[in-house]
């Protein structure tokens, strides 16, 4: 599954444990390269109640690295970059479990290591006046605005007591 220790990156790599939500846990290794987000181009995935991945477009396909077949059925956090806070994820998940929607610049780890950067705008999926699961739709993000970003993030992530970018493991 997903969840084993992602194979080593062919760059220099750093690697660190982490520990999801659910308890899972797996290595995760990643380079400092990273790919520029396609111009002209939309990422949309769905997920369940319980952020398991349902649908995943081309567009999302090819900048995660991974097969259509690999991400059906896998958790969305398989792309969460280990310099992203908690504390972002932690306000997209109360924003959307509590109907409205999200909007925010998210860091994410493709298969092979390198990293690329959204602009994410999360909704929650409404069938019959129930959530049945949550859409996310990504686009180009502002290269000013994640620079502006990135101290905030530091921050964050030094409170969570987690190293910045750029800082040794």
């Amino acid at each position: 599954m997903l969840l084993d220790d992602m194979p080593e990156p062919a760059a220099p790599f750093r690697s660190v444990r982490m520990t999801y939500y659910d308890g899972n846990s797996r290595i995760v290794r990643w380079t400092e390269r990273e790919v520029p987000y396609p111009d002209g181009r939309l990422i949309v995935s769905r997920t369940d109640l319980d952020g398991y991945i349902t649908h995943a477009n081309d567009a999302f396909v090819e900048l995660s690295g991974y097969g259509r077949e690999e991400l059906i059925g896998a958790p969305h956090y398989i792309l969460r970059h280990p310099e992203m806070p908690r504390a972002a994820f932690a306000d997209l998940w109360k924003t959307v479990m509590a109907g409205r929607k999200w909007n925010g610049y998210v860091k994410n780890l493709r298969k092979d290591g390198h990293c690329y950067w959204v602009y994410a705008t999360a909704i929650p999926n409404v069938r019959g006046g129930e959530v049945v699961g949550y859409t996310s739709v990504r686009r180009k993000p502002s290269r000013r605005r994640i620079e502006e970003l990135l101290p905030v993030y530091a921050q964050w992530l030094a409170e969570e007591g987690r190293p910045a970018a750029g800082a040794p493991a």
